[in-house]
């Protein structure tokens, strides 16, 4: 077969070899690396902000209006978005209840759930 491929392609019978081995092989794709830190959700006045929690407490705004935000607990996001949306009303809210875990679907799963314990935060 290598000898039939040399003389078709009138190249020596390494050549073909070499063809072989280095030219075709197919390319490796690399997995996409994933985002770093936990995908969250909350949904308020009928908006949904998305947003990414790193431990032990800070939470980055990844889409809408806050989109680049970061701040240094769920609370103080969690308050921005009340502002933002609704900015008539007290923005006091607990942010490991106002936020929630995405992927989790039929279900509600809070920020709280995988809360750091006390000490740490």
């Amino acid at each position: 077969m290598v000898a039939l491929a040399a003389r078709m392609g009138k190249v020596s019978e390494g050549e073909i070899v070499r063809r072989l081995i280095g030219g075709n092989a197919p390319p490796v794709e690399t997995p996409p690396t994933p985002e770093p830190g936990v995908p969250i959700f909350a949904d308020y006045e009928g908006h949904r902000v998305r947003a990414r929690y790193f431990e032990p407490a800070r939470v980055e705004i990844v889409d809408g209006p806050l989109a680049g935000q970061s701040f240094k607990t769920p609370t103080g996001a969690a308050r921005a978005v009340v502002r933002r949306y609704n900015p008539s009303v007290n923005d006091n809210r607990n942010g490991w209840s106002f936020w929630q875990l995405e992927g989790q679907p039929g279900r509600r799963v809070w920020l709280q759930a995988i809360r750091p314990p006390s000490g740490e935060v």
